[in-house]
């Protein structure tokens, strides 16, 4: 038994090493939603419950744009794995062009969809701040879903610090842009909630800069970019990339439309549920960036093995990283269980006794909904890390599948019941979301078991 557990815990070094660049870049942009969230929220509850309500159409967009671009890692990665550098130029090339193709697209659709903001029955008050909110965030499109291009293909080629440096740096100046531009200071003009967006868009631009300047002169990367000509595409190629990244975006699709639909069911029990809801988002938010960055290094690591036709290998290293995400979210747990009454305050001004009754409705809604956030964190991690395994293998059509019976079917109709139709409220919508998470993650992971086992097998009887 030592012995056993002894395999997977001897790669929780590598593992983590690749793992906490990914990590800090994406807690890092987590951060500055949370600062962003501080920012609104002394505004007041209406204006923290439009960029709740605002981003819900943008991640639901986001998605898609991610989704698709999710088939470059694993692609690079095999093509690393067999080292095939012409193979991994063509990957890269065309990724690239998928994803500013996916971002205008995406962007305009966003912005098309705007007056659907006032036929959603949300608070009017809430819909009047987040229409302009909508509007530069939505723009923002086209710059972050090229910036994902390219950390795709730094990742698949197992270097994941080059996108953290991007993020923690474009992070930075948008704390800065948001500060003057919220509020109105220096020489700024204040433009509330909108000012918000504004600064997410300037530094989603720096980050795609950077990244490609980063890529263009680093010799780490030089054999990959050198002899890139821009030419006619290679069809099968491209054709190949959004067959693998079609059902990841659908999959990513189904994930955050189902929680996007628990804002916007919160946002008919009212501006303070929405809030609240909010708040309990963006704290879980953070710690689920955990388990996206061993995300990523399971699809790294098991490409990688892949490409190797290591099978055995394959299955070890990802149930060392199934095991580590366990332990990380059991502390996860445990932190919202005993913070849960005092991390609301951190978004909201107490001290204004006009707002005062608003305030500590959101931060009592909060507190509950931390409890019920404090046992999905082992499903949501688990199933995030999972999903990276599939993807490292390429099975990507059944995991969409999973995860549209889990949310849509399984998880949303709970919520739904349990939110409207009960005295639970935004408690009930929490707790269709843990069991949607539940669902996915024990049968993705049994998916995960099926097919490794089938490969392995495969590989003794010579069939593989």
């Amino acid at each position: 038994m030592l012995n056993t557990f002894q395999l997977y815990t001897k790669e929780f070094r590598y593992n983590l090493n690749l793992a906490y660049p990914v990590i800090i870049g994406l807690l890092g942009h987590t951060l500055v939603q949370f600062i962003d969230n501080i920012m609104v929220g002394q505004l007041g509850t209406a204006e923290l419950a439009a960029v709740s309500l605002g981003n819900s159409f943008f991640f639901v967009a986001m998605s898609l744009g991610i989704g698709f671009s999710t088939a470059i890692t694993p692609l690079i990665a095999e093509s690393d794995g067999m080292k095939n550098v012409k193979l991994g130029r063509n990957v890269f090339f065309h990724g690239l062009i998928l994803c500013l193709l996916l971002g205008i697209l995406l962007s305009i659709g966003v912005l098309l969809s705007k007056p659907l903001l006032f036929q959603m029955g949300q608070p009017e008050e809430v819909v009047v701040f987040s229409f302009p909110y909508l509007q530069w965030v939505g723009i923002s499109l086209i710059p972050l879903i090229c910036f994902q291009g390219f950390k795709q293909f730094s990742e698949g080629l197992s270097f994941t610090r080059p996108a953290m440096y991007a993020t923690l740096l474009g992070n930075v100046m948008n704390v800065i842009l948001n500060y003057f531009l919220i509020f109105g200071n220096w020489i700024f003009p204040e433009m509330g909630v909108e000012g918000a967006a504004v600064g997410t868009l300037c530094s989603r631009c720096f980050m795609l800069l950077f990244m490609a300047v980063y890529v263009r002169y680093n010799t780490r990367f030089i054999l990959f970019v050198e002899n890139i000509k821009f030419k006619l595409p290679d069809w099968s190629l491209l054709k190949k990339i959004i067959r693998l990244g079609f059902p990841s975006a659908l999959q990513m699709f189904f994930e955050v439309f189902f929680f996007t639909a628990e804002i916007w069911l919160s946002g008919f029990l009212g501006k303070n549920p929405q809030a609240a809801n909010q708040i309990a988002l963006n704290l879980s938010s953070m710690t689920f960036m955990f388990a996206m960055g061993l995300g990523v290094t399971a699809m790294i690591r098991v490409g990688n093995q892949k490409g190797k036709k290591d099978f055995v290998s394959l299955k070890r290293i990802a149930h060392s990283i199934f095991l580590l995400i366990f332990i990380f979210d059991i502390a996860f747990c445990l932190f919202f269980l005993l913070g849960n009454q005092y991390l609301p305050w951190l978004y909201l001004d107490g001290t204004n006794p006009l707002q005062y009754s608003d305030v500590s409705e959101v931060v009592t809604i909060a507190s509950s909904l931390l409890i019920v956030s404090a046992f999905f964190q082992i499903s949501d991690g688990i199933q995030a890390v999972v999903l990276g395994a599939l993807r490292g293998l390429q099975d990507v059509n059944i995991p969409a599948w999973i995860t549209f019976f889990s949310y849509g079917v399984f998880g949303f109709p709970i919520s739904y019941y349990l939110g409207l139709h009960t005295e639970l409220g935004t408690v009930g919508i929490w707790i269709g979301l843990l069991s949607g998470l539940t669902a996915s993650a024990s049968l993705l992971f049994l998916r995960f078991h099926y097919l490794t086992k089938k490969l392995i097998l495969n590989l003794q009887h010579g069939t593989t």
